[in-house]
């Protein structure tokens, strides 16, 4: 199946847009927060949440750019849907949710945790998925 996906990630203090064609990885923009929590010790939500909303649109314009589609053209959206801080879940959860709503596509609600778990079966052949061991 050669479906064309974008998906966000705002569970914790990292905003993430990736865009596949099936298991193709076509862009993936990350914005990291790590200078913004450094203050406090850790990650504070309101904060991740606030730096989220700054943030996604501009990946969103981004990802679009490097995998050279239009949204128009994206089979599905999806978000992760938790575990993980609930106001930056929200963030994530609402792009996405719109954008499919406004294209008539698909919302796809991914577990975080699952993510992980398969995220190994991503690595191309010969390449070395760190997670297993």
């Amino acid at each position: 199946m050669n479906s064309l996906l974008l998906a966000l990630e705002t569970s914790c203090d990292e905003t993430a847009i990736a865009v596949l064609r099936g298991r193709d990885l076509l862009a993936s923009e990350v914005a990291s927060q790590i200078e913004a929590h450094r203050p406090y010790g850790g990650v504070v939500p309101e904060v991740a949440s606030r730096h989220h909303l700054q943030r996604a649109p501009r990946l969103l314009e981004r990802a679009v750019a490097v995998a050279e589609i239009s949204l128009g053209m994206v089979d599905a959206f999806a978000a992760a849907s938790g575990p993980g801080l609930a106001s930056s879940l929200m963030i994530g959860a609402s792009l996405a949710k719109g954008l499919a709503l406004g294209f008539g596509k698909p919302y796809l609600a991914i577990n975080h945790l699952e993510g992980h778990l398969l995220s190994p079966f991503f690595a191309g052949e010969g390449e070395v998925a760190p997670n297993v061991s």
